[in-house]
């Protein structure tokens, strides 16, 4: 089953079309990524899915069924701006959200402990939200968003604002809703996290849809010719353009675009002569590189 479809959607602000013709398709149980330069479209096109906006034409279902407000309760929404009562303690957050979604209050009250467990917070059920750090919020946010267990759930930029062990808590959590039959979308600037996690993409620019599909016919695209290298010394044969087209020099790590006819072995020989090679590996390029590429 399709869990949303976007049908040739469009939104404009006067003369600024904010997204135009963006047409996607998500599948049941995916973790799929909505991809883009900042205002490229993807918080508008969110706001579509959720009816907050409504789109100028085109058409929008989910879970297969035309977009009602009775449909939305079987979605969960993460915003990227919080949206929680900081007078309120984290259990009456919960509570608030679930009754807004329809869950009864017994029910959520079953659910509470279980969810704050999983994500380390159980300790602070009864603070009152101000007194929660950033990336405590968020995922108290995230809880809100999940806790009626939704089948299509929307996360805008879900890591903002945690560290690398409550990202890799929350990675886990999501996975753990997938395997539960979850569709997913994220929308985030961590390109890192969508090659881990999502198995289709859409990258959207100027509100238009400019790369799309799964993730490793995405690459494919592009062919299997980038070097990654680790290296320590000199690497002064980065700057011979009869070697090298392109590169993104990280310091100790560079990923580089070989000149037309160059072959990785006729850089690594040359590498070999200026620097000390810790790790050398020929690759398809990273997402963070398509994007930067398609975008530009």
């Amino acid at each position: 089953m399709t869990s949303l479809k976007i049908d040739h959607i469009h939104k404009s602000y006067g003369d600024v079309h904010a997204v135009n013709d963006l047409s996607i398709k998500v599948e049941q149980g995916q973790i799929f990524g909505l991809l883009g330069p900042n205002g490229a479209g993807k918080t508008t096109t969110i706001r579509m899915i959720m009816d907050i906006i409504r789109p100028d034409r085109g058409t929008i279902e989910i879970l297969g069924q035309p977009n009602t407000v009775q449909l939305r309760n079987k979605v969960g929404y993460l915003p990227e701006e919080r949206g929680l009562y900081k007078k309120m303690t984290v259990q009456e957050v919960i509570l608030f959200f679930a009754e807004i979604k329809g869950v009864a209050r017994k029910t959520a009250v079953g659910r509470i402990d279980v969810w704050l467990d999983k994500l380390d917070l159980l300790d602070w059920k009864e603070k009152k939200v101000e007194e929660l750090s950033r990336g405590m919020q968020q995922k108290l946010q995230f809880i809100c968003t999940v806790l009626h267990e939704p089948k299509l759930i929307i996360l805008d930029e879900p890591f903002t604002g945690l560290d690398p062990v409550n990202s890799n808590l929350l990675k886990d959590v999501i996975l753990e809703l997938k395997k539960n039959g979850a569709t997913i979308i994220f929308s985030t600037h961590l390109m890192e996290q969508v090659e881990k996690l999502c198995e289709a993409i859409c990258l959207i620019d100027k509100g238009r849809s400019v790369l799309q599909g799964a993730l490793s016919d995405v690459k494919k695209q592009f062919g299997k010719n980038r070097i990654k290298m680790r290296y320590e010394g000199e690497a002064s044969f980065l700057n011979d353009t009869s070697l090298v087209d392109s590169y993104d020099d990280y310091g100790q790590y560079v990923e580089i675009r070989p000149a037309a006819g160059v072959t990785p072995q006729q850089i690594l020989a040359r590498a070999i002569n200026e620097a000390t090679i810790e790790h050398f590996q020929v690759a398809e390029p990273s997402l963070n590189e398509i994007f930067i590429n398609v975008v530009k």
